[in-house]
């Protein structure tokens, strides 16, 4: 899969209640006040189909959505989202922020749910080729306090949100280890301190990245 512009590529991970929402916009603003061009998306959805791919992966289900189905599903909708947003919007040299990407299927489907993970990477290679974020931020902190802020923010569960501890436990494993073997492309902010905090070391994975373009 290639890529004639110049476009940036960042996506925001991190297990349920780790501020990605609040990230996204943060960076949101920092490309607005740099007049960087750019666009914010989500996965699963970003496109029409996508989005109803997204409705029918978290809505809760009389039957089991089985494991195969949920990668599946990730992947259909991760195909569309790069041919009718990602990719045109990377053509056109414009910053693309994307709320989680195939970082979280590797963690999910795969810390998760337990799926083999070279099961994962030879469905990334078909549906993406050689197509990576340029860089990918991953907030993290203990599953516990992740799951206390979501029940702080009340509101009802999706099917994902009610796993237990210890599937984001394994979740939260996964990111980890797959920053640890790229530390060049991957940065891990510990996203338990203070908003401001968290902040100000993004703002810096911004700068350092802006610098090499």
């Amino acid at each position: 899969m290639q890529i004639s512009g110049k476009g940036t590529f960042i996506t925001i991970e991190g297990i349920e209640g780790a501020g990605k929402s609040t990230a996204i916009k943060f960076i949101a603003d920092w490309l607005t006040k740099k007049n960087i061009p750019h666009v914010l998306t989500r996965e699963p959805g970003g496109t029409e189909i996508a989005e109803a791919i997204r409705g029918l992966f978290l809505a809760h289900h009389q039957e089991t959505m089985c494991a195969d189905t949920e990668i599946l599903l990730m992947f259909a909708g991760r195909a569309q989202h790069l041919a009718n947003f990602i990719l045109p919007a990377l053509q056109r040299g414009e910053w693309v922020v994307c709320d989680r990407f195939t970082d979280a299927t590797f963690a999910y489907q795969g810390g998760g749910r337990g799926i083999n993970l070279q099961r994962i990477a030879d469905i990334e290679q078909w549906v993406q080729g050689e197509l990576r974020p340029d860089r990918v931020i991953v907030l993290d902190l203990p599953a516990e306090l992740g799951m206390q802020r979501i029940r702080t923010r009340g509101g009802n569960s999706d099917r994902i949100e009610q796993e237990k501890i210890a599937f984001f436990e394994r979740v939260r494993q996964i990111y980890l280890d797959r920053a640890k073997k790229d530390p060049a492309r991957y940065c891990v902010i510990d996203a338990s301190q203070d908003l401001e905090k968290v902040q100000t070391e993004i703002a810096k994975v911004l700068a350092k990245l802006g610098e090499k373009l």
